[in-house]
């Protein structure tokens, strides 16, 4: 129905943005990827790929079109949803993802939260061959944080929001920033996910 929204960032942060495109505030719900790609813009267009259930309409917005695609194969496997599919685009990359499913790794793919061995299993036998067809992945573009408390905060939340203890994600971050002070949210978060 919709192909994209496009129009001034009034709002991001790690799970969603609100794009106000034609007056109206759209929320959209993202994953970690395309936070990356829209954090700090001043307008976006993100790819958009409507939701209706009988309780729910959701928008699920994408920086590019091959990450839209890779969420549309995975909801399209009997038993994820809309959410497990931007935690697991969250959690990976679109290349990583796809080497994983090319390579059957699912052990690698069940590390993402909520998402147990049988479901890992029956995405990579549904999807393993239509991940080469899709092409590489071009939106892997670190964002360089500046203040580390500020990133560990934000890294911090953004686990929270997706649901993870407070004290595990905190353990998951102190971690990873003892071995790498500089690095950016998303990126913390993406590690913070395969620990957790």
């Amino acid at each position: 129905m919709y192909e994209y929204i496009s129009g001034k960032l009034d709002e991001v942060n790690p799970t969603y943005a609100v794009v106000e495109a034609g007056g109206v505030g759209y929320f959209i719900h993202i994953s970690l990827n395309t936070y990356s790609a829209i954090e700090g813009a001043k307008e976006a267009r993100l790819y958009v790929h409507f939701v209706v259930r009988e309780d729910q309409q959701a928008l699920f917005g994408f920086a590019t079109k091959i990450e839209r695609e890779l969420f549309r194969r995975l909801i399209s496997v009997s038993g994820v949803g809309g959410n497990t599919a931007r935690m697991i685009l969250s959690t990976y990359t679109a290349r990583e993802l796809q080497n994983i499913i090319a390579t059957e790794n699912a052990v690698l793919l069940k590390n993402v939260k909520g998402l147990g061995l049988k479901t890992a299993q029956k995405i990579i036998v549904e999807l393993s061959g239509k991940m080469l067809e899709l092409g590489a992945d071009t939106m892997d573009m670190p964002v360089v944080a500046t203040q580390n408390n500020v990133v560990y905060d934000e890294a911090l939340a953004a686990l929270q929001m997706l649901g993870f203890q407070k004290a595990a994600s905190e353990k998951a971050l102190k971690s990873i920033f003892k071995d790498n002070p500089s690095m950016a949210v998303e990126e913390a978060v993406r590690l913070a996910l395969k620990q957790l």
